[in-house]
C-alpha cells in the first residue's frame, strides 16, 4: 500500500496523550491549573453542544407549530454546566445513589479531586469536539514538561506556551523537533504546522520523542540567503555579502509574481530500492520537487527523471548512517511520509559528502516545499523577537533616571541626564 493509500483508520483509535505509556498517566503529570483548564475548555464543549442540540430540538418544534397554526413563547435558556453537574452525568448510568464519602485529611483530599478530575476527563476527553492531546516534551536538559494541546494549537502556539513554563530566552531559534529512535531521524516542527496533526501519525506504541531544543539552522535561510542562492560562487565572496544585498536577495526571490527556489543541484548518494549499496546520481531541485539525470542522459529539462514530489513528504535529518545502513558518510537525509513510521520501501535514503552540502539541501527543499509560508514564519520571529525585547528593556528601565555612566568596552565614559 502506497503512503498516499494509507487508511487512517488506525490513527481513529482513541489516543490522546504522546510520550507516555497512558492518558491517566498523562493527566497525573498536568499541573493543577492546566488541569483545571483542561475541565473548564471540556465542560464548555459539552456545554456548547447541549445548546446547540436544543437548539435543533425548538427550531424543529417552532416548525411544527407553524405549521399547525399554533404559536407558543418558549425560553430554553442554559447556564454552563459545573463540574458536578458534569460529574453526574458521568455517574448517571446508576440508579442507586452514591454512598457519601467520609470526611478525608487535607493532603488526601486534595489528591482525590484531582484523580475525580482525571477519571471525569477522560471521559470527556473522549466526547470533545476539538481533538486534544496530552503531550511530553522533553527539555534538552533531560527534564520534561506536560502540555495540554489541541488541534486548533499551531507550533507558534506550542513554543509561546513552553517560553512562559521555562522562563528561556526568546530567541527565534527555539524549536520543537521529533526524533523517531527506529528510525534514527530528526525533524525540526516549522511554525505554522497544526502539532496534533503530525503527533496523530505516531502509533500508539511509538518511542518518539517532542524535543524543545535551539536550532541556530532553523532560519538560516533567511539570515544568511547567500549561502543558497549564490551556492555556486566561491566561499569569500559569498562571507563578504552586506546585509543589504541579503535583503536585495530576499525581496528578488521571495516577493516577486512567484517564488523562486535555489537552483540547487550537484552529486547525491542514493540508496537504491531494496539494496544496501549507495550509487551516486546527480540530482536538481525544483519548485515541483527533486529530479534527476539517468544513465547517459543530459541535464536538459527533457532527460531529466522525476525522484520525488515534495507535497506529500516531509525531509528529515539522520543519526549515524554510516552505521546502521553503510552510508558512504554520516551527513544523510531521508524523504518520506508522515504516517511512515518504520522501515519502508517508500522512504527515499540521500546521502551528502559533507555537512555543508547536507544544510544546502535539507533547508533549499524546505523552502521548496512550504514556499512563503517559510518566509512569513520568519518574519513573524522576528517581530515577535523584537517586540519582546523591546518590553524588557523597558520593563528593566528604573522608575528615576539621574546622572549614570555608560560604559561600553573600548568606549569613552558618558553620562546621561534627566
Amino acid at each position: 500500500m502506497e503512503p498516499s493509500e494509507m487508511s487512517s483508520s488506525s490513527q481513529r483509535e482513541n489516543n490522546f496523550s504522546i510520550g507516555f505509556t497512558d492518558l491517566n498517566e498523562s493527566l497525573n503529570e498536568l499541573e493543577d491549573h492546566d488541569l483545571d483548564a483542561l475541565m473548564a475548555d471540556l465542560g464548555s464543549d459539552l456545554s456548547e453542544t447541549e445548546e446547540k442540540l436544543n437548539a435543533t430540538k425548538t427550531g424543529h418544534v417552532h416548525t411544527q407549530q407553524h405549521k399547525s397554526g399554533y404559536s407558543t413563547q418558549q425560553q430554553n435558556v442554559r447556564a454552563p454546566i459545573s463540574l458536578s453537574q458534569m460529574s453526574s452525568l458521568v455517574s448517571s448510568s446508576s440508579s442507586l445513589p452514591p454512598e457519601p464519602r467520609k470526611p478525608l485529611p487535607p493532603g488526601e483530599a486534595e489528591a482525590q479531586a484531582k484523580t475525580d478530575k482525571i477519571k471525569l476527563a477522560l471521559e470527556k476527553l473522549k466526547e470533545a469536539k476539538v481533538k486534544k492531546l496530552v503531550v511530553k516534551v522533553m527539555m534538552s536538559d533531560g527534564s520534561s514538561k506536560t502540555l495540554m494541546v489541541d488541534e486548533r494549537q499551531t507550533v507558534r502556539d506550542v513554543l509561546d506556551n513552553l517560553f512562559e513554563k521555562t522562563h528561556c530566552d526568546f530567541s527565534m531559534d527555539w524549536s520543537l523537533c521529533e526524533t523517531n529512535p527506529e528510525l534514527q531521524t530528526e525533524r525540526g516542527f516549522e511554525d505554522h504546522e497544526y502539532l496534533v496533526e503530525p503527533l496523530s501519525a505516531w502509533t500508539r506504541d511509538s518511542k518518539n520523542q517532542i524535543i524543545f531544543l535551539l536550532r541556530p539552522n532553523k532560519y538560516l535561510f533567511f539570515k544568511d540567503p547567500q549561502i543558497f542562492y549564490l551556492w555556486k560562487k566561491d566561499q569569500k565572496s559569498i562571507n563578504e555579502i552586506k546585509e543589504r544585498h541579503k535583503e536585495l536577495l530576499l525581496k528578488e526571490n521571495f516577493d516577486g509574481p512567484s517564488l523562486i527556489v535555489p537552483d540547487l543541484e550537484g552529486l547525491l548518494y542514493l540508496r537504491e530500492d531494496g539494496k544496501k549499496s549507495w550509487k551516486r546520481r546527480y540530482f536538481l531541485l525544483r519548485a515541483s520537487g527533486i529530479y534527476y539525470v539517468p544513465k547517459g542522459k543530459t541535464k536538459t529539462s527533457r532527460d531529466l527523471a522525476c525522484f520525488i514530489q515534495l507535497d506529500k513528504v516531509n525531509i528529515y535529518t539522520t543519526t549515524d548512517y554510516k552505521q546502521k545502513y553503510k552510508a558512504p558518510s554520516d551527513f544523510c537525509f531521508i524523504l518520506k511520509h508522515p504516517q511512515i513510521q518504520k522501515e519502508s520501501q517508500y522512504i527515499r535514503f540521500l546521502c551528502c559528502d559533507d555537512e555543508h552540502t547536507l544544510s544546502l539541501w535539507v533547508n533549499s527543499i524546505r523552502v521548496a516545499k512550504y514556499g512563503a509560508t517559510l518566509y512569513k514564519n520568519y518574519q513573524m520571529a522576528v517581530r515577535r523577537a523584537s517586540t519582546i525585547s523591546s518590553t524588557l528593556h523597558l520593563t528593566s528601565l528604573p522608575a528615576s533616571s539621574p546622572s549614570t555612566p555608560t560604559v561600553h568596552r573600548g568606549d569613552t565614559i558618558t553620562h546621561t541626564h534627566s
